[in-house]
């Protein structure tokens, strides 16, 4: 039984929003990185949630096909849509994507830095705001990287879930060590607390050993 043209529509209506949905989702874990980041990131945060989604979203076609091979009938390429109104409405979503990322997210990045600067004014810590004004503003990169990691088999949302980890681990805490050692720098010259600065640079450089750790210890 052929499927009907509405839902041909709709289906190829999911292709072309996914990626700017995408795009939509990585802002939003941008804003929630503000209250997420920083000494105050939570696992279970918004910021995490919402990169879940986009890491689901950029993986669309690939879990369609995982539902595919079930045996369930979902045609790989629908083709265009031939609905105008639902064309019309996959142009002016992706033209608001745009919108958003040329003009919300580099103002919304620049009150961010605003942000920053109050927090320092009033004694309060700003790294939050700094991280979350370099995610908004890097988000173009964010997800060609992101979408560089999809594998294009079956199994590329945990592909790129692993990705994202190798890309935390081995790139972005490495960096955040060396932040933590300025952070104890600043804090020894100030005649402050600077340990838990040098132990978390030290749990920073070793997060993939305690990982491994970890599984070992659940293993046995």
């Amino acid at each position: 039984m052929p499927v009907p043209q509405f839902l041909l529509d709709l289906l190829a209506l999911l292709y072309a929003l996914a990626i700017p949905a995408a795009t939509l989702t990585l802002v939003a874990a941008g804003l929630s990185l503000r209250n997420d980041g920083g000494m105050h990131f939570h696992v279970n945060g918004k910021t995490g949630k919402w990169i879940m989604w986009t890491i689901i979203l950029l993986t669309v076609p690939q879990i369609l096909q995982w539902i595919g091979a079930q045996g369930i009938n979902i045609p790989s390429n629908p083709g265009g849509i031939s609905a105008t109104w639902i064309a019309t409405v996959s142009t002016a979503f992706q033209k608001f994507v745009s919108l958003v990322l040329s003009g919300f997210v580099p103002v919304a990045a620049a009150f961010m830095v605003l942000k920053a600067t109050l927090d320092t004014a009033a004694g309060d810590n700003p790294l939050s705001s700094v991280i979350a004004a370099i995610f908004l503003l890097a988000i173009p990169a964010t997800k060609s990287m992101m979408q560089g990691w999809n594998s294009g088999s079956d199994t590329a949302t945990f592909d790129m879930l692993q990705s994202l980890w190798n890309y935390i681990a081995n790139q972005v805490m490495p960096a955040a060590a060396g932040l933590a050692v300025v952070g104890a720098v600043a804090s020894s010259v100030q005649k402050k607390p600077f340990m838990r600065y040098v132990f978390a640079a030290l749990g920073f450089l070793c997060l993939s050993g305690l990982n491994q750790l970890v599984k070992a210890m659940a293993n046995s």
